[in-house]
């Protein structure tokens, strides 16, 4: 049965020449040909409808236009706009992208990275925190492939991408520093993280900042999801009622910290005011609008793709973070919106006040 696609064979049949020259001639491979012979081979294959195999033409080529992501969990709204940002950037410098995504542990992350090296993938982009402790993964990145990753790879060697989390903790907590609260709680992510511990030192040192000192009880644990958000929240609400603002670690957790807040009969700004981060499409229709720190995820997964193509063209890529500027959008959420936006500037990130 004939095959969906026109082959080389049947365009070098109707060009009349061999097989390899046409390969060769279509694949960019090394190979001289007249005019007369290069017209007939590109007429034929328009003719036939031919497109050229991308998989045929790296192995003629000897490089691959293939890049590997290996990612955590994809319903993950801030991963899965990373990935989509690494996907069209890669696609605009003409690679292709082949995704593996990890077990909610990460327990097979050496089976993903070897399948995208079996692969021949030019090179990976990381794009899991579960591999942030993960030696045996480090190891084969470092041996086999260019890297660029969106979190910390254990034994250094590969430039990450990302943004400053401490920046991140720090300008949510300010913020509600500045709109008065003197009992700012948080409701973080699992601790094992970086990323969490990055966000609470930010966090820790607002407070200190405003000559307030940190209490271990207002830092609460939470998983990353709305209900185990919303328990953090209870948690934090029995053991210090006072508290009348709470920073929490991203806005999917959000959900659950409003609900919870709701429960115990507090009205959100009026009661207890939140800042969270991310910013995920959603956030603005919250009710109230949630004030979020942007992370500018797809801006990320395009600088991750230009630094790995770097890499990939043998040029020298220094190993330190590329960090991304943050932006803390002020809605309602947090009791500080004003009637006009104007937009402040401070160090590397920025407040922007968004009208009600």
């Amino acid at each position: 049965m004939k095959g969906p696609y026109p082959s080389i064979k049947e365009v070098a049949a109707r060009a009349g020449v061999s097989f390899q020259t046409a390969s060769k001639f279509l694949n960019g491979g090394q190979v001289r040909v007249s005019a007369g012979t290069a017209q007939r081979i590109s007429s034929a294959a328009s003719e036939l409808g031919y497109s050229p195999n991308s998989i045929a033409r790296s192995l003629v080529q000897r490089a691959s236009s293939t890049i590997g992501i290996v990612a955590g969990d994809l319903t993950d709204l801030a991963l899965s706009g990373f990935v989509v940002g690494a996907e069209r950037a890669a696609r605009l410098v003409g690679h292709a992208v082949l995704v593996g995504t990890l077990a909610g542990n990460g327990e097979d992350g050496s089976e993903v990275v070897n399948m995208l090296i079996e692969r021949r993938v030019a090179g990976i982009i990381a794009a899991a925190p579960q591999l942030e402790d993960d030696m045996a993964v480090a190891e084969l990145l470092r041996r086999h492939v260019s890297t660029v990753s969106l979190h910390h790879i254990p034994g250094g060697g590969v430039p990450t991408v990302g943004s400053n989390h401490r920046e991140v903790g720090q300008l949510a907590t300010e913020h509600l520093l500045a709109q008065g609260h003197r009992y700012v709680g948080t409701v973080t992510g699992p601790f094992r993280r970086l990323v969490v511990r990055s966000r609470l030192r930010g966090y820790e040192e607002a407070l200190r900042g405003a000559s307030l000192d940190p209490v271990d009880e207002m830092v609460v644990e939470g998983d990353w999801t709305p209900s185990g958000a919303a328990s953090a929240t209870q948690l934090l609400l029995e053991r210090h009622p006072e508290v009348t603002a709470i920073f929490v670690h991203s806005d999917v957790m959000a959900m659950g910290v409003y609900s919870a807040v709701a429960s115990t009969g507090r009205r959100i700004p009026d009661d207890v005011a939140i800042v969270s981060c991310d910013d995920v499409p959603f956030a603005p229709y919250m009710t109230p609008s949630l004030s979020s720190v942007h992370i500018p995820f797809a801006e990320t997964g395009a600088r991750a793709v230009e630094v790995l193509v770097k890499r990939m063209g043998g040029e020298d890529v220094s190993a330190e973070a590329s960090l991304l500027p943050v932006e803390l959008m002020v809605r309602a959420s947090c009791g500080g919106a004003p009637r006009l936006a104007q937009p402040a500037v401070r160090g590397s990130s920025k407040v922007t006040e968004e009208v009600p």
